[in-house]
């Protein structure tokens, strides 16, 4: 059978797993259900957003952006501190509990990771009823959200975890790419930064869709092989296997 590869991304991690956190010793707000983020400091303003809460989104609020300029966009925004070996303790955690499901687990940071649903898929209805078992199980045992990509290999599921947000599951199947992933901007692609993206966009190529249809050889005249690699990731080529050591 076709590999079946997910995504698992939590939901603003460093912020839910802080919010989690200060509930359990005793505060009565919960970060996530207000304007607020992680990182930096409110008296000195200096730092960079680490993590924002859903309302801070709403604001215009960015991740990597700094810290007063946040503030400039919601005055009673909410900071808190990052506390990384906390963070480590709840990434320990959930690798734990997702290698109940399978072994085949290759965690890409500290709150994401990809999982080989392919040897496991007999278990299940299907892939969707796998990964909600999964996102429910992580939310009743752990207290937090994740987002789940499905596809055929690693890069179209990260892509598709990355859809809307959050405690969201998307399938990004091959016949799906002209739908879902090719109207995206260039700037959505995976491995496409700042720079590639603003040289793509001078060359008149501005989606996802319009890489997958320019002719490879020249992407490789202008880029060399990263030329290459947007080209296959454009048209959904990248590798299945998931590296569980």
């Amino acid at each position: 059978m076709e590999p079946v590869i997910f995504h698992i991304d939590v939901n603003s991690a460093f912020l839910s797993w802080t919010a989690i956190e200060q509930l359990k010793n005793g505060s009565t707000v919960d970060l996530r259900t207000i304007p607020s983020i992680i990182g930096g400091d409110r008296e000195s303003r200096h730092g960079i957003v680490l993590a924002k809460s859903t309302s801070a989104k709403t604001f215009g609020i960015k991740t990597g952006e700094p810290v007063a300029h946040a503030l400039r966009k919601c005055e009673s925004l909410v900071i808190a501190r990052p506390d990384h070996a906390m963070y480590r303790q709840y990434s320990k955690q959930l690798m734990t509990l997702l290698r109940t499901f399978t072994p085949d687990i290759e965690q890409l940071s500290i709150d994401e990771c990809f999982l080989d649903f392919t040897p496991i898929a007999y278990q299940y209805e299907s892939p969707i009823a796998g990964a909600t078992l999964i996102s429910k199980t992580v939310k009743k045992q752990l207290g937090f959200t994740v987002n789940i990509g499905i596809a055929p290999n690693k890069l179209l599921a990260k892509m598709a975890s990355d859809f809307e947000k959050p405690d969201r599951i998307h399938t990004l199947w091959k016949e799906e790419i002209p739908k879902k992933l090719w109207p995206l901007p260039i700037e959505d692609l995976y491995m496409v930064g700042k720079s590639s993206s603003t040289r793509l966009r001078s060359l008149g190529i501005t989606t996802i869709g319009e890489l997958a249809h320019t002719d490879k050889d020249f992407l490789m005249r202008e880029f060399k092989s990263h030329g290459l690699l947007m080209w296959e990731y454009a048209n959904g080529i990248a590798p299945a296997e998931v590296h569980s050591t």
